[in-house]
């Protein structure tokens, strides 16, 4: 053991020695100083399984080891799972220093919670919603309770900047330290995450009000082994006719069947459905081959019995055991060695993709990720989408951005979050009983995470929830709960500020073809897929949430229609670099190596080709029969934007993947009518938002107690950039 371990407790030092490790690993060594020092914010990036949770505990413990008189230190993490993996985790060292380690969250055993109601100290494990509770229902308690705190500690970062839950947690600290006097003397805040986009950035995303400085601490020594391959699997063009050929599904499935069984394993598919469907697939060929099962599916919406029996199976590693799963095995919960990582669609973004590498290649093995990938056998109706190939080349494109770049999305950070304004203005409330309105600016804007609040959005909101009985004004002046905001504090749902978004039923006729969420950008007059085939929204009906479609031609749609989850502007730049050149390689030293399977290769090189006959280099409009199609090779915001301005200037419009179909249109006037829109100021973002219906804008949790004007505003920051649009068309068009 080298010298920093000298800072550390002896108990801390012996408990060292008995886990046998020869040497802390960088990150841990680095880190005792500052975390020790006690006076400022520290980011500890590294990739998983790098020690970055020993990396914090090790110096903080050894720091309130003596410390017996309230809470030490505060461990939040976004996933109640991930809170008892901890628990278990600090199990060992925890009773080599006898200190008290509470897990709270509301599956968490109330003998525990009272022993710590009782007697607080040592570590308190929580979710930000747990932590609201608190404030609200028991601030006396917490003001006791953690005045001496010494850290807090927020696991897994990444999950919640730029969130609205972010934005609440980042809210619940400015009040922990207010109520606790601890604004002028602040509590270090200490951030841990694998996947952190523009680091020099994410201070400021840990404390908005700058009051401490932070440090970063990131590996340069923790180099795994990648090891990478991407299969192409095609989708025949009728499988009806030929009953010799199977879907490209039920291959998979096979591939997956043979890769898989006897050992363990984790596959991502992007929909609740398509887990269901895979995991079925996969039970069915254990029963066929008469073997046990070992394919199990876990999303969001299984009951938490089903999804805790297969982390604790995956944990024992006793059996083979392969999840299919959406992004909920995305997190650091320790689920055991787990041999490789298999993609089956384009990933939703480069961040995900580097989480869900980092759950294999744990115990000094290589990190394996294999995506099996999907294209429509080409035919004289193909969609432009597929003869691009364009799910393949994302999923290129990503793997190339997180191994060469070593880059990830960075959090949009220049959101209003007005939702979680709102809840935390009646949190607030609720806790204190009654509030001034400048005490409340100054706690939640001023000090707390709201900067982009300004005084003006704050009156408004405030009119508008007296308005809508959910707060009111004594005569003293100050704020206190209107018979509105009673009901919704008093609701054990009132913790949690995200919600799941609701579901528009999409209707034919008399029939029901399934629902699509809210938050999917959807316009009267739309081309849309859905179930395989082309629709035109001919009415939506706000009230009963029902989006009416007819059935309408224009060739085969599309197989790949994006991830439903917004695309960055880099990602698409990659895309477009790897056409460009027709090389999707990477580097090693002086060679270039090449992860595409033969047939995944025949498809790049169609995709490429296509691109190269089709001169999309130059053509940014492209016309293909009667439509046109926009290749802009921007992220989703300026696609988004691009479509609703066509769209209000009277063309039928779809966008897939990034490209925009116009219908019954040619170039020329698309060019000319892009062109004519930038010579006039282009409508801002809250002007386009304003386009959208009501309803179509309610995806937030207290979205509808919002007035609509803030709601709008809200949402076109979300969804469009008119700025970028005319920039683009400007660059491109002239």
């Amino acid at each position: 053991m080298r010298d920093e371990n000298k800072l550390l407790d002896k108990r801390v030092q012996k408990w060292l020695f008995n886990q046998g490790w020869p040497d802390l690993r960088e990150i841990q060594k680095r880190a005792i100083a500052p975390i020790l020092s006690g006076d400022r914010d520290v980011l500890i990036s590294a990739s998983t399984a790098a020690g970055k949770t020993e990396a914090f505990f090790l110096p903080a413990c050894s720091a309130i080891a003596e410390e017996k008189n309230g809470f030490g230190i505060l461990y939040i993490s976004p996933l109640k799972a991930l809170i008892n993996d901890q628990y278990r985790r600090l199990e060992s060292l925890s009773e080599m220093l006898d200190m008290q380690v509470t897990p709270w969250h509301g599956d968490s055993l109330q003998s525990k919670k009272k022993k710590a109601r009782n007697n607080p100290s040592g570590i308190l494990l929580i979710t930000p919603e747990s932590l609201e509770s608190l404030l609200v229902r028991e601030p006396g308690w917490v003001k006791q309770s953690f005045t001496s705190l010494k850290y807090i500690v927020i696991d897994e970062f990444h999950a919640f900047i730029g969130s609205e839950r972010g934005q609440q947690l980042l809210s619940l600290l400015t009040r922990l330290e207010h109520i606790t006097g601890r604004i002028s003397n602040p509590i270090p805040r200490i951030a841990l995450s694998a996947t952190l986009g523009d680091l020099e950035k994410v201070p400021l995303s840990l404390r908005p009000n700058k009051s401490l400085p932070c440090e970063t601490i990131t590996s340069s020594q923790h180099q795994s082994t990648i090891k990478v391959q991407v299969k192409g699997y095609l989708e025949p063009v009728d499988i009806m006719a030929d009953e010799t050929r199977t879907s490209a599904e039920q291959q998979i499935c096979q591939e997956i069947f043979r890769l898989c069984r006897g050992d363990s394993h984790l596959v991502f598919s992007n929909s609740r459905s398509r887990t269901e469907s895979i995991a079925a697939q996969l039970s069915d060929l254990c029963e066929q081959q008469v073997l046990p099962n070992e394919f199990f599916p876990h999303h969001g919406s299984l009951a938490k019995d089903l999804r805790e029996d297969l982390e604790t199976r995956l944990q024992k590693e006793t059996l083979p055991t392969t999840a299919i799963c959406t992004m909920t095995l995305e997190l650091g919960i320790d689920i055991g060695k787990v041999s490789s990582v298999i993609q089956v669609t384009a990933p939703h973004s480069v961040s995900s993709l580097r989480q869900r590498l980092g759950r294999s290649g744990r115990r000094n093995t290589p990190s394996i990720l294999r995506m099996l990938i999907s294209e429509n056998e080409i035919s004289e109706k193909s969609h432009i989408v597929d003869c691009l190939r364009l799910e393949l080349v994302q999923s290129l494109a990503m793997i190339r951005l997180l191994i060469v770049d070593n880059w990830f999305e960075p959090a949009d950070i220049e959101q209003m979050h007005f939702s979680t304004f709102l809840h935390q203005i009646l949190a607030v409330i609720s806790q204190w009983g009654s509030v001034r309105a400048d005490q409340l600016f100054s706690l939640l804007c001023n000090q707390g995470p709201f900067k982009e609040i300004s005084i003006q959005h704050f009156k408004k909101l405030l009119s508008h929830m007296g308005i809508v009985q959910l707060i009111q004004q004594l005569n003293s002046g100050e704020l206190v709960l209107g018979p509105e905001g009673e009901r919704l504090t008093n609701s054990y749902t009132f913790y949690a500020v995200f919600k799941t978004p609701e579901e528009f039923r999409i209707v034919a006729g008399s029939k029901t073809l399934g629902t699509l969420p809210v938050d999917s950008l959807i316009l009267k007059n739309q081309h849309i897929i859905f179930g395989g085939r082309r629709w035109k929204v001919t009415e939506i009906d706000d009230e009963k949430k029902v989006i009416y479609v007819t059935s309408t031609k224009g060739g085969k749609p599309p197989k790949f229609n994006g991830s439903g989850m917004l695309i960055h502007d880099r990602v698409r730049q990659e895309m477009l670099s790897i056409y460009r050149t027709g090389d999707y390689r990477i580097e090693v030293g002086s060679r270039k190596v090449d992860f595409l399977d033969n047939l995944g290769r025949q498809l790049f090189h169609e995709g490429a080709y296509f691109f190269k006959e089709a001169n999309l280099e130059k053509k940014p409009v492209y016309q293909s029969g009667k439509n046109s199609y926009i290749f802009s090779w921007m992220g989703d915001k300026v696609v988004n934007t691009l479509t609703i301005l066509l769209i209000k200037s009277g063309y039928v419009c779809s966008n897939f993947a990034g490209v925009i179909e116009v219908q019954n249109s040619y170039v020329d006037d698309i060019k000319k009518c892009l062109i004519a829109i930038t010579k006039d100021d282009l409508p801002d973002e809250t002007e386009l938002a304003g386009t959208l219906s009501l309803q179509q804008k309610l995806i937030e949790k207290y979205d509808e107690y919002l007035p609509e004007d803030l709601l709008t505003e809200c949402y076109g920051r979300k969804a469009f950039n008119s700025k970028a649009t005319k920039q683009w068309i400007k660059t491109y068009l002239f």
